[in-house]
């Protein structure tokens, strides 16, 4: 046996014991290290980096790792085996799986007023914003000898005579603990639960004091988790925060996931990643920065892809991927945090926002109801981008939605240099025609150096590229420059930031690969939008409005989406970013009944269509894959400058 030590920079050391030609990467999956790993250990997209410290590890050297990175000891985790004792250092950059846990800072109303905004659209279209949880302050009589009332029949005689109901239902989670809390506070307690009808479903008590009602909106994204914890009566949001979701280093995208979790154990492996590592951490910090207990939350509500459902529930999710396609669940009714031990009250519902198809989940189903598109005259295109494409198209007489298999491209994934919209990511870029130098933005503090490129930097950077005739329609290079560097085998890259510009010290470029790899996710969304409205007989010119969601960054420049065919060449007036309109409609659910009934209908009324079976996408997605499109005619104002 070997030894094998994983130093986490800024962190502990992390020892395991190995056998003579295990693979680094699982033996860091067995010890729960977190390397960042999108195309789950295939070798093709060269971010699963370590150092080697101490030892020796046996595997070639990869096009991925310079001469000079090799010889400094950088290695792929999942192009080395063990051959020894050996230590190497697992790098904590913004560009890793191990972006630290973010909580936003409210007191700006930022946060705020997106949420405030979506409450006055959704009342102005009847969507009232009550629920039916309460908390109910009781001061009971404390028993006697002449008073021998039992403690369950006093609580709920108080309740009937209180709320006016018939019947109160208590439940075991209350029963063991009804007689110390009663006494503990004198008689003089709280009753929180749910009025339901001539029903009060008794959920807790507490001190008098304890009158939180606290319900919690969760956005389970393929790399991104966001979350917020909101009053359940004024509907104040309490508390803000998000993380890198802890299944990422099983694959980047949800069919790399659900082979991983069709392996022995996988299952439990790829549920523990989401619930453990990665939603409890989260309610954790948020509960603890808003001063609440975790047990006051009696409402969480989900908005997730339909992998990500069966991942988070810990249902099998092979027969997502297999045709035809039926997924286990499109809806669930009656799921508990207690079922999986979520840190929250064990009777507190989870909602989660219903699927429509394998690839078109609830985030979908949560965003289009967010964006409102489901009670307008106009029709609209709804496009979500993260690890895949989601797209809806229609309006108040119908719904129609598809999803493309677009790869983590947006979200940095499959691009050399390319992370998520954290602190140091390169989110837009403007080139000099002339000089070729980049002028960029980046996420964080001022003064902060680059570290990678986020999806919004992405579409900028290739849209200048384009524009100043530095790459071709292919996403070649073909122009020469300071910038414009090629390899021994000609293949040419863009500077961005060259070493001592850096964070990393490393250059930061785009090269023909990861152009390549980007062309190719923008042909899967333009194309899909080709395909869903030659559906319903309509072309570009029927589309009124386009509300782009997802975390791709603060915002996405239009006009450079449009000029490289990613988006239908309509007037950029037409376009709205709305964020991360999953979290915007789970936090409606939490909030509202109506609002969850809404959801529901929404959700029947939308029709699926799968993509990877129609006849026509495929010659559409090749059409799709150039710069802007084989057909330039259909983009009128990409033209490239003279």
């Amino acid at each position: 046996m070997s030894k094998v030590i994983f130093q986490i920079e800024g962190g502990a050391p992390v020892v395991m014991e190995a056998n003579a030609g295990d693979n680094l990467l699982e033996l860091a999956r067995r010890a729960n290290v977190a390397i960042d790993a999108p195309c789950s250990g295939n070798g093709s997209c060269g971010k699963c980096r370590v150092k080697l410290l101490e030892g020796e590890l046996e595997g070639g050297k990869t096009r991925h790792i310079s001469e000079a990175e090799y010889a400094e000891g950088w290695r792929l985790s999942c192009a080395c085996t063990v051959s020894g004792d050996v230590t190497v250092l697992v790098p904590d950059i913004a560009s890793a799986y191990q972006s630290r846990m973010k909580t936003a800072d409210l007191s700006t109303g930022k946060e705020v007023a997106i949420f405030e905004a979506l409450q006055a659209d959704l009342r102005q279209s009847g969507i009232s914003f009550d629920n039916t949880f309460r908390a109910v302050e009781l001061i009971l009589d404390a028993p006697t000898l002449d008073d021998t009332m039992p403690d369950n029949e006093r609580i709920s005689w108080a309740l009937r005579e209180k709320l006016g109901v018939s019947h109160v239902e208590e439940p075991y989670e209350v029963m063991v603990k009804l007689a110390h809390t009663l006494r503990e506070n004198s008689f003089h307690i709280t009753a929180k639960g749910e009025l339901q009808g001539d029903t009060f479903y008794l959920m807790d008590v507490t001190s008098p004091e304890d009158r939180d009602l606290i319900g919690c909106a969760i956005d389970i994204g393929t790399t991104t988790v966001s979350m917020v914890l909101v009053d359940l009566n004024s509907g104040k949001i309490l508390a803000k925060g998000s993380s890198g979701n802890g299944q990422i280093r099983y694959g980047a995208d949800v069919i790399n996931r659900i082979i991983e979790q069709g392996k022995p154990g996988g299952r439990k492996k790829l549920q523990d990643a989401i619930v453990k590592e990665t939603l409890t951490p989260i309610i954790a910090n948020l509960c603890k920065s808003a001063g609440l207990s975790a047990r006051s939350i009696l409402r969480l509500c989900v908005g997730a892809n339909t992998t990500m459902n069966h991942l988070f529930v810990g249902v099998d999710a092979e027969s997502v991927r297999m045709e035809p396609y039926i997924p286990s669940f499109f809806s669930w009714d009656g799921l508990k945090a207690g079922d999986l031990h979520l840190p929250a009250h064990p009777l507190a519902k989870v909602l989660v926002a219903p699927n429509i198809g394998s690839y078109v989940g609830g985030d979908i189903t949560a965003g289009a109801f967010a964006s409102l598109i489901w009670d307008k005259d106009e029709f609209s295109l709804f496009i979500d981008l993260g690890t895949n494409g989601e797209i809806v198209f229609g309006n108040r007489d119908f719904l129609m939605s598809c999803a493309c298999s677009a790869g983590p491209a947006f979200e940095g994934g499959d691009i050399s240099c390319g992370m998520r919209a954290t602190d140091g990511a390169i989110e837009a870029c403007v080139i000099d025609k002339a000089t070729m130098e980049p002028n960029i933005r980046v996420v964080g503090e001022p003064g902060q150096k680059p570290v990678g490129i986020c999806g919004s930097g992405i579409i900028d950077i290739i849209s200048e590229l384009f524009r100043c005739g530095i790459i071709n329609a292919k996403g070649l290079f073909v122009r020469e420059g300071a910038r414009v560097q090629r390899d021994h085998h000609g293949m040419g890259r863009y500077v961005i930031a060259f070493p001592a510009e850096s964070a990393t010290e490393r250059e930061i470029s785009i090269n023909e690969v990861d152009i390549d790899n980007f062309i190719r996710a923008k042909g899967a969304i333009f194309s899909a939008v080709d395909i869903l409205l030659q559906s319903v007989d309509m072309d570009v010119e029927a589309i009124d409005k386009v509300y782009v969601a997802g975390g791709i960054g603060s915002g996405i420049n239009m006009k450079n989406a449009v000029n490289i065919g990613m988006f239908p060449d309509v007037d950029l007036e037409k376009f709205t970013y709305i964020g991360n309109s999953s979290l915007s409609g789970a936090y409606a659910m939490v909030l509202s009944d109506e609002a969850n009934a809404k959801v529901e209908e929404v959700a029947k009324n939308m029709t699926y269509m799968e993509l990877s079976t129609h006849p026509g996408y495929m010659d559409a997605f090749v059409a799709a894959c150039f710069l802007p499109h084989t057909d330039a005619a259909r983009f009128p104002s990409s033209k490239q400058e003279g």
